[in-house]
């Protein structure tokens, strides 16, 4: 395996591994801040390529924070191993993924964020904000990096197969056929589309996708459309 490294935006790399046999592919974001960030550790089987890509970036040593968007093994699968590598890093996560997986897990306590609270690295303010649920995980959660107006969106329009680093063409139809293909993803609920649909009133440059390219074009009506998808789902299953 190998892993794709591509600045999406001003300090921002995507980290790209293709694993055969998986229907997705998966991506990592790495800022290079004075405090540099990474957002999902990916899973454990990938991570030497992870880091090799990482490291084509900046010294992986250094690396001071580790987020995910919710607990999972692409998303922090391979979180000890980033630890054990940066020595200074701790795990960023929301309040609630802190309290019911992160506290315990990672091997230094980790950062709890609230609803909106900011972090600043250095070159970057990063801001977290509650999804939970959404697409899954009561402790789900997405970045907006401010200065560079990216979006780390996690799971939110997931892509089947492999795709180009960056794209300006329509990522909601993907998303729409990547869960009616795989069916069940999504942890729908009444409020699913208005958690989204408030993420389209951040000044959104970029959705910086887990499973899909970096996408730079209409973000917030991205944002309304896969909403109004998420409530034509929900409202299926009422």
């Amino acid at each position: 395996m190998e892993t794709r490294v591509t600045e999406i935006a001003d300090g921002v790399h995507q980290l790209s591994t293709e694993v055969p046999g998986a229907p997705v592919v998966f991506n990592q974001y790495l800022i290079a801040a004075d405090e540099p960030f990474l957002f999902h550790t990916g899973l454990r089987a990938i991570f030497p390529a992870v880091l090799e890509g990482a490291g084509r970036v900046l010294a992986p040593d250094g690396i001071r924070w580790i987020g995910y968007g919710h607990y999972e093994a692409d998303e922090c699968g391979a979180m000890g191993e980033w630890l054990a590598r940066a020595p200074q890093a701790a795990v960023v996560q929301g309040v609630v993924g802190t309290l019911v997986s992160a506290g315990d897990l990672s091997d230094r306590a980790p950062r709890p964020l609230g609803d909106g609270e900011k972090l600043d690295v250095g070159g970057h303010v990063l801001q977290w904000f509650d999804t939970p649920h959404t697409p899954h995980g009561w402790d789900a959660g997405v970045v907006y990096d401010a200065t560079t107006r990216t979006l780390l969106c996690g799971d939110l329009f997931t892509r089947l197969g492999p795709f180009d680093a960056t794209s300006t063409d329509d990522v909601v139809g993907p998303a729409i056929h990547a869960e009616d293909t795989l069916g069940g993803s999504l942890s729908l609920h009444p409020t699913s589309g208005a958690t989204v649909r408030r993420l389209a009133d951040l000044d959104i440059e970029t959705l910086a996708l887990m499973h899909g390219p970096a996408f730079s074009g209409d973000c917030a009506g991205a944002l309304r459309d896969l909403a109004d998808d998420f409530d034509r789902r929900a409202a299926a299953l009422a």
